[in-house]
C-alpha cells in the first residue's frame, strides 16, 4: 500500500475498517477540528497522544515518543482495531503531525496507514465532505507491544556514526535554521556537526502535493551518491522528519532511522559541538 492517499481516492475509498485522524496543530486545534473536520474524522493531539513532553528537552527533545504501550491506549481509545486502514491528514502537507503519526503508527505494527497527500485544503479543493462537532465510536482492544518496530536513533548513536562516517545523518529543517543564521524555536542556533541539509519542503512540488515516487527516487539517489547508504533523519524535535521518512518510504527506499531527540535535544545537551554555515 503507497504511504500516500489522494483526495480523490480517499473519497472514493469503501472500507467498513477505514479510520480518519485529524492531526492538525496550533492555537485553538481541538476547538478547529469541533469547527470543521473530514466527515468521520477523529482527532489526534501531537502533545498529548503523539509525545510524551518531559521538562528537560535536553534529555528526549521537544516531542519525545511516548511508550509504546500508552500509545496502544491512545489508538484503542480512538476505535482503531488490528485490521483499520487509518488516513491520517493536518493542514501543512503531511509536515506537522501527519507524517508523525504515520511513522508510530507503522512504527507499532500497523501496516494499512496513509498521509492525505495536501491534507485538509487538497480535501477542500476536492470536494470531500466535512462536518462538525464530536464524533462517536467505539473503543478497541489492541494487542499489547514492548517495543517500536522501525529503526530509533539516540544522541549517543547520532555522535558515534558521525565520527565514524558509517551513517549519512540529516538535517530536514530549512536551511536558514541549518546554517544557523536564525533560529524561532529552540535556544540555540546552528546544526549537528556532519548533518547534512535537504529541507522536508523540497519533499513537495509547487502546489504542495508530493513529488512523485519517480522524481522523488532520483533526486534522493542524487543528493546521497556517494554517502553512506544508512540513513539517520532528524528535524527540530522529531516531528517534520518523519515527513522525509515518508517521502523516503514513498520513494521506495528502506524506512531510515529517526532520531527523536533531533536539534531541540542536541543543542542544549551540555558540551555537543554546534556548526554552522553550509
Amino acid at each position: 500500500m503507497s504511504p500516500i492517499i489522494s483526495p480523490s481516492e480517499l473519497k472514493n475509498l469503501s472500507s467498513e475498517n477505514l479510520v480518519i485522524l485529524d492531526a492538525r496543530v496550533g492555537k485553538d486545534v481541538y476547538q478547529n477540528y469541533l469547527n470543521k473536520h473530514i466527515k468521520g474524522a477523529r482527532f489526534i493531539d501531537l502533545d498529548k497522544d503523539l509525545a510524551e513532553i518531559g521538562e528537560d528537552a535536553a534529555f528526549g527533545g521537544r516531542h519525545p515518543l511516548p511508550g509504546v504501550e500508552k500509545f496502544m491506549q491512545t489508538l484503542s481509545n480512538l476505535g482503531i482495531s488490528e485490521d483499520s486502514h487509518i488516513v491520517v491528514y493536518d493542514d501543512k502537507n503531511g509536515a506537522n503531525a501527519a507524517a508523525r503519526a504515520w511513522w508510530m503508527l507503522r512504527a507499532s505494527g500497523f501496516e494499512k496507514v496513509q498521509v492525505l497527500d495536501g491534507g485538509f485544503q487538497n480535501a477542500e479543493k476536492e470536494g470531500l465532505e466535512f462536518t462538525s462537532g464530536e464524533e462517536y465510536f467505539k473503543k478497541t482492544e489492541l494487542t499489547k507491544r514492548e517495543n517500536w518496530f522501525l529503526p530509533i536513533s539516540m544522541l549517543e548513536e547520532v555522535e558515534n556514526e558521525i565520527v565514524n562516517t558509517s551513517s549519512t545523518v540529516i538535517d530536514v529543517r530549512d536551511a536558514y535554521r541549518y546554517k544557523g543564521e536564525s533560529e524561532p524555536i529552540d535556544l540555540v542556533a546552528g546544526h549537528i556537526p556532519g548533518a547534512i541539509n535537504i529541507p522536508f519542503s523540497e519533499n513537495l512540488d509547487e502546489s504542495g502535493n508530493f513529488l512523485s515516487p519517480e522524481i522523488l527516487k532520483e533526486k534522493y539517489s542524487k543528493l546521497l551518491q556517494g554517502k553512506p547508504e544508512n540513513l539517520i533523519i532528524h528535524c527540530g524535535s522529531g516531528v517534520t522528519a518523519c515527513h522525509t521518512i515518508l517521502a523516503l518510504e514513498y520513494a521506495g527506499f528502506k524506512i531510515p532511522s529517526l532520531y527523536v531527540g533531533s536539534w531541540s535535544e542536541w543543542s542544549r545537551r551540555e558540551g555537543k559541538e554546534i556548526a554552522k554555515g553550509n
